[in-house]
């Protein structure tokens, strides 16, 4: 048995994983996003413990005869997170989150500090990635900078408090701007930049490997075994591609999460920085991907059915399937925390045009998610400017469970979409993967293959042309905005 635990921005997800990899268990516990400023995201570290433990006692307490099986645990998170601590390992503040837009100005300086920056970490200095964080602590929060003495991303503060040990692995480590993304080692010079160290870096393993084991104390306190081996884990995408094996080249997926992320697996290392493409390791040694990357997906459906008082975001949906396609209805802008893929814009912010008397929600929502699915398709294009190889496309994370909006995916993005069995756990299911690989040292791809599809959607091909029209207008409204946006920002 193996316990797979996925730190998110909205939530933590743990699932029980069986040797036959079926799901026997999950449990899902919330989390909640302070904004105290325009463009600032945090999380307080204690929280992501509080709902780890949470999840793992409700397992207990309905399925303690599985997790007394454990033999491994597999960590993923939401990457790029800034969690600062003391010499005592406490948290000196709140974790500034990946979907944090004030570091600006400290990308600009970082990129003129280290002129190779984008040949060594193979990306652009986005306010999203964790070094620029750092260096905003430097300038605006010296005396938290000073005391640092380690710095960690979301889910490796999570292992800390089940190791003791400081540990990262590859695929989230290359999204802090410190990892040299081809040697797949911390670099020096990039560190340095910040007036970091390797000292305040933790140790790296592959995803696949053992990066400690679970504390005496908790192991009994959750009714394991005496020896728990946890492993290196993954960044949450990463540990979604081995989830739904998404790991040989030419393999995809599209995760609709609080984010919206399309994934795409590498035979090699394949940066291009320029058209905001994200090139990192994969959780599984000498394995890369690149990914575009949409900052609000999933969690605009979510906005819009809050705003628009909708009784929850089924009964929403079913009102826009019982409305139909628009080509005369409302536009929106998804970006309601900024852009990364293909923008690189922290100030984008999120828009609707086109708006009459006539105009209701189902049509908003419609819009919502046409412009969610008009992202993914600049994303898409980015991606393939940057010779990505796309053979097959699956669907992960709680917006898979929309078929409707499969079809508008399919249908904008041209390609058909593969769902598979527990596809909105993927990242937890896939942490676990990675947890066995751990304990047993089995072919990492001989277990990460993709599971049971439960269904293809194919393109509609009525929608076509509709959906070509709506997106060049989407595109010249974005165009039309940017410099607005940077004013108001401004």
């Amino acid at each position: 048995m193996y316990l797979g635990i996925d730190i998110g921005t909205s939530g933590v997800k743990a699932v029980l994983v069986d040797d036959d990899q079926m799901i026997v268990a999950h449990a899902t516990t919330s989390l909640d996003v302070s904004r105290p400023k325009s463009l600032w995201s945090e999380q307080d570290p204690e929280d992501w413990w509080r709902a780890v433990c949470e999840a793992v006692s409700l397992l207990k307490r309905d399925n303690g005869g599985f997790l007394c099986k454990v033999r491994g645990i597999g960590l993923s998170g939401q990457m790029h997170g800034a969690t600062v601590l003391d010499k005592h390992d406490k948290p000196l503040r709140p974790a500034i989150l990946w979907n944090d837009g004030r570091s600006e100005a400290e990308c600009a300086e970082l990129e003129a500090l280290a002129a190779d920056s984008r040949t060594i970490t193979g990306n652009l200095a986005m306010p999203g990635f964790t070094a620029p964080k750092l260096l905003w602590l430097k300038n605006n929060e010296p005396d938290v900078f000073s005391r640092i003495n380690k710095v960690l991303l979301p889910k490796d503060y999570v292992r800390l408090r089940l190791t003791g040990d400081y540990v990262s692995e590859m695929s989230d480590a290359a999204g802090t701007l410190w990892l040299n993304v081809a040697l797949r080692d911390w670099s020096e010079e990039m560190l340095s930049a910040c007036a970091l160290g390797i000292d305040h870096m933790p140790r790296l393993v592959e995803g696949s490997e053992a990066s400690g084991t679970l504390r005496p104390e908790l192991a009994s306190e959750w009714g394991m075994a005496a020896t728990v081996i946890v492993a290196g884990g993954a960044g949450d995408n990463a540990a979604g591609a081995a989830g739904v094996g998404t790991v040989v080249p030419g393999r995809a997926f599209l995760s609709l999460g609080t984010s919206g992320v399309y994934f795409v697996a590498n035979e090699k290392y394949s940066p291009n920085p320029e058209q905001a493409v994200h090139a990192f390791c994969h959780c599984l040694p000498d394995t890369w991907h690149q990914m575009s990357v949409i900052l609000s997906a999933a969690s605009c459906l979510s906005w819009i059915t809050k705003i628009s008082g909708a009784t929850d975001e089924a009964a929403l949906l079913a009102e826009v399937e019982a409305a139909g396609p628009d080509n005369d209805g409302p536009l929106f802008l998804p970006y309601l925390s900024g852009e990364r893929t293909p923008h690189n814009n922290p100030c984008a912010m999120g828009v609707f045009f086109g708006m009459t008397h006539e105009t209701n929600r189902a049509a908003l929502c419609r819009a919502v998610l046409e412009g969610v699915a008009f992202a993914f398709a600049d994303g898409q294009d980015a991606l393939l400017s940057a010779d990505a190889h796309i053979d097959s496309v699956s669907v992960i994370g709680g917006g898979a469970r929309s078929p409707l909006w499969g079809r508008i995916l399919a249908s904008v993005l041209e390609r058909p979409l593969v769902y598979h069995r527990d596809g909105d756990v993927g990242p937890a299911f896939g942490a676990a993967r990675l947890g066995r690989l751990a304990v047993t040292g089995e072919i990492p791809k001989d277990i990460c293959t993709a599971p049971t599809i439960e269904n293809v959607v194919e393109p509609d091909g009525t929608l076509k042309d509709m959906y070509g029209e709506r997106r060049a207008r989407f595109c010249r409204l974005y165009t039309a905005l940017e410099q607005e946006f940077m004013e108001k920002a401004a």
